[in-house]
């Protein structure tokens, strides 16, 4: 049964930042906390400079609105800040989610400057859920993003997450051990991860349990007889050639052959890796254990991966910890959520916009869908569009793409298929969404990866992926920088 992290001790409608409360309180007084408001969350670079993001975190979003509500603690403790107003109060006390969602779906690449959660509701509403989207959905896309880099880097091998204790509190490990599934890794050393949400659990031993024997052949000798079917030995606490290799072996034939079983792998904690882990590989085929699996753990990036391999290291499964969980090189996945459109009573929509010195911080108006183009001829994403919502995208016509700040810079789309990438979440406060098992948000992430062009994919100076604004949108934008 499908446990919610999220929801087990405590409820979080309350992990708001103040200033969302101070603005709805004045929102309600002035009598405008009805007014519909447009809410995008998009973020404005790519971490670790990489040419993509994953998306992850959609979930916990869902749990986390479907259980808004405020509890009389909660309206007592806000009375007692003595600064909101009764009638706002008793309004939070009567508090019933109200607005429409939509979002990219979880596993999918996303690209700086388009949006991938959209709100539209009661300001007072979709202004005050701003914190926990931007919590949820950047904590666990900054650590699917690693992981996707650190799984491809591997090329096939199996990357475990086990960075549960340099994480950053309970929810960073759990939740971080679940973006990391999704991001490509093959499981975790995380409990409650695959209790609550099914991402598998392995893990052998610790050098504490080899020190707590006599000697290391009768630790080993121990976990084999208890572990016959699943037996991988630590074999670098005292020296990995002259004894933690030798005495794998001894067990492997006189403890597990004898029960018809096999050593399924030996791990590696410290040292050379790349030249051990080719010292361990030679060792074991020479003594007729070909099948057994080399397992290698320390403070390795994706870089340190693809260096290994390109070494020649003989390593079968990577396990990760601080980097990936902490997503240590690139550690703030930098979401934003900003207002784009207010809604005038007579169902016209007002587009807003924040300009400012930094052009990379103004803001794309209006309520908008974001089109995918794929080629048909290759199957890969040609570009992004980010179009009004109510915008007609033709199938397979020629379709001009321009660059929104470099307008001179155009090209003709013809033979391809549009898709739009906003999937309801919400409608009037009723959840649409549907769970379905992670293995297969997994499977959707790889294979949405898979049809990216390699140079958009690449680990140092990616291709840029396009991003472009619709022509109605793009003019509507410039007429609101003209004007302000």
């Amino acid at each position: 049964m499908r446990v919610v992290f999220l929801n087990l001790n405590k409820n979080l409608t309350m992990l708001t930042d103040f200033y969302e409360f101070t603005m709805a309180n004045g929102y309600y007084q002035k009598g405008v906390g009805d007014t519909v408001a447009y809410f995008d969350m998009f973020y404005r670079n790519v971490p670790d400079n990489a040419g993509y993001a994953i998306m992850a975190g959609v979930e916990q979003l869902v749990d986390y609105l479907r259980n808004l509500h405020f509890r009389p603690e909660d309206i007592a403790y806000l009375k007692s800040k003595g600064c909101f107003c009764q009638e706002f109060l008793d309004y939070l006390a009567d508090f019933q989610f109200s607005c429409d969602v939509w979002c990219v779906e979880e596993g999918m690449p996303i690209f700086p400057g388009e949006p991938i959660v959209v709100v539209r509701g009661p300001v007072a509403q979709a202004q005050f859920i701003e914190t926990m989207v931007l919590l949820t959905i950047n904590h666990q896309s900054l650590i699917a993003t690693k992981a996707n880099r650190m799984v491809r880097a591997a090329d096939g091998r199996a990357v475990l997450e086990f960075g549960s204790r340099r994480a950053q509190g309970a929810d960073g490990a759990v939740l971080g051990a679940r973006a990391a599934y999704i991001g490509g890794c093959a499981g975790t050393a995380c409990v409650m991860t695959d209790r609550d949400y099914g991402v598998p659990a392995a893990g052998t031993m610790a050098h504490s349990w080899v020190q707590m024997f006599s000697s290391e052949y009768e630790a080993f000798k121990t976990y084999a007889e208890i572990y016959p079917q699943d037996c991988t030995l630590l074999i670098d606490t005292y020296s990995v050639m002259k004894h933690g290799l030798p005495n794998a072996i001894c067990v492997a034939k006189e403890v597990l052959e004898p029960m018809g079983c096999r050593l399924k792998g030996v791990r590696i904690d410290s040292g050379d890796i790349a030249y051990v882990s080719k010292q361990i590989r030679a060792k074991l085929d020479e003594e007729g254990l070909t099948d057994c699996k080399i397992v290698v753990s320390n403070s390795m990036d994706e870089f340190l991966i693809r260096d290994l391999i390109q070494q020649g290291a003989q390593i079968d499964t990577f396990g990760i910890g601080e980097r990936l969980i902490t997503s240590r090189s690139a550690p703030i996945f930098g979401g934003v959520y900003k207002l784009a459109a207010i809604e005038d009573g007579q169902g016209g929509i007002i587009p807003k916009i924040k300009i400012s010195e930094n052009v990379e911080k103004i803001t794309t108006p209006h309520f908008k869908q974001v089109w995918r183009f794929y080629d048909k001829e290759t199957g890969l994403a040609s570009a992004d569009v980010v179009a009004l919502h109510d915008e007609a995208i033709p199938q397979g016509e020629p379709y001009t793409i321009f660059d929104p700040v470099y307008t001179w810079k155009k090209k003709t789309l013809t033979d391809y298929q549009a898709v739009p990438l906003l999937k309801p979440l919400f409608q009037g406060g009723r959840c649409l969404y549907e769970n379905r098992p992670i293995s297969q948000t997994r499977d959707f992430c790889r294979q949405q990866v898979d049809l990216l062009w390699p140079e958009v994919a690449r680990f140092e100076n990616p291709h840029s992926y396009i991003v472009d604004l619709s022509p109605k949108l793009w003019k509507i934008k410039q007429d609101l920088l003209e004007r302000y």
